[in-house]
């Protein structure tokens, strides 16, 4: 185990994080099964103490997932350790993860506390973590910003009490990778193998996977990381390239490995950004859609001759395969579930049967049936909320000189509800349409449109931001050929969403 490298994935608390990346349980449940087979070790859930709905999602996931360790996030405090417990009861594996600041800063201004009342909060909170689960992790946070004299210190207290991981942040993302794996090799002397050292960095310098694999280098075994790197502000270490890092720089890196599955990565990347309507920039490393991509002639002939002239990974070593295999409209379900196995996904048969039903739907209405496609029509078809509110008709007209109209119809409760309203644009009377017939008033945030393959008839994905009745903002997904009814699709999918989170 000395060699290896857990891999601790906070995507769905550090990177729910994210400005407008909330996710409702169920999309969170789906997300966590698909790092369950990416191969992730630890799962940091959420936050059980800081919401009902955080309670609620870690409760679900504890039950979903069986090779995963499930952690939930505390403050040192004991009614948020005791909510983490509680919320992971049904975990097959449990950990707690507590922390408290150690900056001279925080302590000053944000905890006014002295250092060694510190220090006696972070014993406190870990030995009443040890009493409930086995499996305790103690995090000193701003840890970049800290004293090493001060961090070694309350580090041995916290592990005589109990604490198995020790994670040293670097919060603000200040540090720089010689800087990181200083703190790392001092802190080692201390630990000296007693518990695990990990890492959790920050982006805010762009130096969030370089610092982490200093870290690695100077003794780290712990590495908290994000799925596409999200997180707040900058985001923190992006998961796929600490992984990949490791794997394709062997000469440097080994004998430390990860158990994480890299023909999983693309599909994890895809997923995540589909569910929190944030897609990876486009020079992305590893995970960005330009990242195998070659437009200069020089390199263009480079790859010709032997792709290793310009690229270092393959693309099927992240599960990205580019295949000869064209579906269409005459295709069976068998070809289908074959596709969708090579593209990462295993659906269960009433799933699959309703992603074939779309995509037939799709094959009638377009010539070219793209992997991106088939991408959106599955990732759409698996996230699941209850659907209060049904389109079953739409119709809008613009105007260049006027205002605009839009006519529809939506099944409510096995009852069909038909009503029109004026906007400025289509898509704004669709909107005030719907809030009209369902009564509750949405805010528009953010509206995103784009084509998920290529050519005229390309899919239309449309991803809004709606916050409702001044209360909470949340994503809404819409697919179709049609941007208009994709448009309409996606704030019915926003306010479902807000529904379930209500009820």
């Amino acid at each position: 185990m000395k060699n290896k490298i857990i891999i601790f994935d906070t995507t769905l608390r550090d990177g729910e994080q994210s400005p407008g990346a909330s996710m409702n349980t169920e999309e969170k449940i789906q997300i966590a099964r698909q790092l369950d087979r990416l191969g992730v070790d630890v799962m940091e859930a959420g936050f059980a103490a800081a919401s009902p709905g955080d309670f609620d999602a870690i409760t679900q996931i504890s039950k979903e997932v069986n090779n995963i360790t499930v952690c939930s996030l505390s403050r040192a405090v004991e009614r948020d350790i005791k909510a983490a417990a509680d919320a992971l009861i049904q975990a097959k594996n449990r950990r707690i993860h507590t922390f408290i600041a150690t900056s001279p800063i925080h302590m000053e201004y944000k905890l006014k506390m002295t250092p060694d009342e510190v220090i006696k909060r972070a014993v406190n909170a870990v030995s009443y973590a040890k009493s409930l689960v086995d499996d305790v992790e103690f995090s000193c946070e701003d840890a970049g910003r800290s004293e090493i004299s001060f961090l070694k210190e309350i580090v041995d207290a916290t592990i005589k009490a109990g604490a198995t991981t020790i994670n040293l942040p670097d919060t603000v993302g200040y540090r720089l990778p010689n800087e990181m794996a200083y703190m790392i090799s001092e802190l080692s002397k201390i630990i000296n193998g007693r518990a695990i050292i990990s890492v959790h960095n920050h982006n805010d310098l762009g130096l969030a996977t370089a610092n982490t694999l200093s870290c690695i280098q100077a003794g780290a075994r712990q590495v908290e990381c994000t799925v596409n790197g999200i997180g707040e502000r900058a985001g923190n270490a992006a998961l796929e390239e600490i992984v990949m890092a490791i794997r394709t720089r062997k000469d440097v890196f080994a004998p430390l490995y990860t158990d994480i599955v890299h023909k999983e990565i693309y599909s994890t990347s895809r997923l995540v950004a589909s569910i929190i309507g944030m897609e990876p920039q486009a020079n992305k490393a590893i995970v960005g859609k330009n990242a195998f991509t070659h437009e200069s002639g020089i390199h263009q002939d480079g790859m010709l001759k032997n792709s290793q002239t310009y690229e270092i990974i393959k693309p099927s070593d992240i599960g990205l395969e580019i295949d000869g295999m064209i579906l269409g409209k005459h295709s069976g379900r068998h070809a289908f579930k074959d596709k969708l196995l090579s593209l990462g996904f295993n659906l269960d048969d009433k799933n699959l049967n309703s992603a074939f039903e779309k995509f037939k739907i799709l094959a009638d209405r377009k010539k070219e049936i793209f992997d991106e496609d088939i991408r959106a029509i599955v990732a759409n078809e698996i996230i699941k909320i209850v659907k209060a509110y049904e389109l079953e008709i739409v119709a809008a007209n613009s105007c260049s000189n006027g205002h605009s109209s839009a006519s529809i119809t939506i099944k409510h409760k096995d009852k069909k509800i038909s009503d029109s309203a004026l906007g400025n644009g289509a898509i704004d009377a669709i909107f005030k349409t719907i809030d009209r017939i369902s009564k509750i008033n949405g805010l528009l945030k953010d509206y995103d449109v784009k084509a998920v393959s290529q050519g005229t008839d390309a899919l239309a994905k449309v991803i809004v931001k709606v916050e409702f009745n001044n209360d909470k903002t949340v994503i809404g997904h819409g697919l179709d050929v049609d941007t208009i009814e994709a448009s309409a699709k996606a704030y019915i999918n926003a306010l479902n969403s807000y529904l379930s989170v209500q009820f």
